[in-house]
């Protein structure tokens, strides 16, 4: 978990999943799931099995799952996803492509 006074600058690579409340100034690569809660801030692409994200995100998004796209969410970037929810308030400038399963 990244606290929500922590900043982190450059990539976080982990096998296990992460929950951001503060702020990731790189790349966030995981196997597991990724929790952007509202209020925090990724200024990097972000890869992980499922990916929520309620806060803002300057990057294109990867999962091998779901991403879903919370109200408060503000996300520029692309997003490559298996299935995809966004919620009513949710932005997003950027193209969404579904999960080529041959890749």
């Amino acid at each position: 978990m990244v606290g929500s006074d922590a900043v982190i600058n450059g990539p976080v690579t982990l096998k296990e999943g992460i929950i951001v409340y503060g702020k990731i100034n790189g790349d966030v690569e995981t196997n597991g799931p990724v929790r952007i809660a509202e209020g925090a801030t990724i200024a990097g692409s972000i890869k992980g099995a499922d990916i929520r994200i309620g806060g803002s995100v300057s990057g294109d998004v990867y999962a091998e799952g779901k991403v879903i796209l919370g109200k408060n969410c503000i996300l520029s970037g692309n997003i490559t996803y298996r299935s995809i929810l966004i919620e009513e308030g949710a932005q997003f400038k950027g193209k969404a492509d579904i999960l080529d399963e041959e890749k």
